[in-house]
């Protein structure tokens, strides 16, 4: 019987933390990692330029990866998909991936504050100016209005991470 990767994916707030510590856990684990705004910064450049261009673009580039990221984890490669799980929609997205051949997965809640989300916010448009327009306090409480917790009904591995301020 062969063994599978495991599926690593996200859910917190926009600031929350879940790129950075989606790409410690690809370090720490020898995984594939797949950002989603790096794919959509290289496919798309230029094209996004609010909110619902990102909608539209997002939907675009998920089922091209699909595909790709269950052969990886059927090879036995563990996949970190550093992608919002921030509503029930976007989760079952990642249900899809590896629900059919049971593949084990993970979902690392990363919980925080709003003060914490727009601290990290702020650091983040010093640190990538190319965001800047993106990070802003009005686009956070945009989609943080969105913003779906997991519930154990969902049937997710939930592994949760607490942020606090520096």
């Amino acid at each position: 019987m062969s063994s599978y990767g495991t599926l690593i994916f996200f859910c917190g707030k926009m600031g929350a933390g879940k790129s950075t510590l989606s790409a410690s856990i690809a370090r720490e684990r020898g995984a594939v990692l797949f950002s989603e705004d790096e794919w959509l910064a290289a496919l798309f450049p230029g094209d996004i330029n609010d909110f619902n261009d990102y909608i539209s673009y997002s939907s675009r580039l998920k089922p091209l990866l699909r595909t790709h990221v269950e052969q990886i984890l059927m090879a036995g490669t563990t996949v970190v998909l550093d992608f919002p799980g921030n509503t029930r929609k976007q989760r079952a997205w990642f249900k899809d991936i590896y629900s059919q051949c049971q593949i084990p997965h993970e979902l690392h809640y990363v919980v925080a504050d709003d003060e914490i989300c727009l601290k990290q916010l702020k650091q983040r448009q010093k640190e990538q100016p190319e965001r800047a327009q993106f990070d802003t306090e009005e686009v956070f409480r945009m989609v943080t209005g969105y913003f779906e917790p997991p519930e154990e009904s969902e049937g997710f591995n939930i592994l949760m991470v607490e942020r606090e301020l520096a």
